[in-house]
């Protein structure tokens, strides 16, 4: 039985993740200070990751899945680990400056993007200490995620405008594109690359096919059977006010992830499975008052 390492393990991402492992049939450790409701099936190794101290002393670990954030987190839990064989760390598109030559790729210039801020310039630092410690190390760079157990305002905004009959408010003419990627994917291709151990081992990963904000919010409507009424916003101001997206489009060249994983899960199929955990866990999602600013607004 292989033994995982997963940092976190309570929120979207990462409790996906271990949930995922859970299911296959391996024994998954979770580092976190157990503030929140545990998976079931996962071992607890409670402690903030910048306080491990001895508590990984005696483990060895198949593979280490680290969500995390900055230099020192990555810097942290590898001086805590006495032994393991792979490690996956999930970065983020937030790496790319929004002036660089899109498609970005792989190997395309990483340095500060304005709309992502210091979030991004982490994820670099996170992977440079990472690769230069073990550059056998895997990263992954996914656009916007989405799937069950996503604890961010988005698909569950849309869900939350369909299911109150509200119109959907459309920045602009509603065609500024997002690139998903459904975290079931994710984990697969985690899989993937601990099966073939590619030499590349930096990669984009993202649905091949970026999709209009008036066609993805079409699709949540749909997912409840509903049909979306829209409303135009050509006032400038801030689209972050009353939308859950950036004012910003960008695209990742997803290549190398389609030679060795050429099927994505189909974005109406992600929604649903987003939906009907929605239904059953909306206190689980971190919601924003975006009704509030479009009644008084907009």
């Amino acid at each position: 039985m292989k033994k995982i390492l997963v940092t976190g393990g309570t929120v979207f991402v990462s409790r996906y993740i271990a949930e995922y492992y859970v299911a296959k049939g391996y024994e998954v450790y979770v580092i976190n200070r157990n503030t929140r409701e545990q998976s079931k099936g996962v071992t607890l190794i409670q402690s903030d990751r910048h306080e491990l101290g001895e508590k990984l002393s005696g483990y060895h670990f198949d593979l280490v899945i680290d969500t995390g954030y900055t230099a020192e987190d990555v810097n942290t839990l590898l001086d805590a680990i006495e032994s393991y064989d792979d490690y996956v760390l999930i970065s983020s598109s937030a790496v790319y400056p929004e002036y660089e030559t899109q498609p970005f790729e792989g190997t395309s210039k990483t340095d500060v993007n304005k709309y992502w801020g210091i979030y991004g310039t982490n994820k670099i630092e996170a992977e440079k200490i990472l690769l230069n410690s073990n550059p056998n190390a895997y990263i992954v760079r996914p656009p916007y995620l989405y799937g069950p157990m996503n604890n961010v305002y988005r698909e569950a905004f849309v869900f939350d405008c369909a299911l109150a009959d509200r119109k959907f408010y459309l920045p602009r003419d509603g065609e500024m594109k997002l690139q998903f990627f459904h975290v079931g994917d994710l984990c697969r291709f985690i899989d993937i690359l601990m099966g073939e151990k590619p030499s590349q081992h930096i990669f984009n990963v993202g649905n091949k096919e970026a999709i209009s904000i008036r066609e993805w919010a079409k699709l949540c409507y749909q997912t409840i059977g509903e049909t979306a009424e829209f409303v135009n916003v050509y006032d400038d101001i801030d689209q972050r006010n009353y939308f859950s997206f950036y004012d910003y489009e960008y695209y990742l060249d997803v290549t190398g992830q389609e030679k060795l994983m050429p099927e994505t899960k189909p974005l109406s199929d992600g929604l649903k499975e987003s939906f009907e955990w929605y239904k059953s866990n909306m206190d689980k999602v971190n919601k924003k008052p975006y009704f509030e600013y479009i009644d008084n607004n907009l």
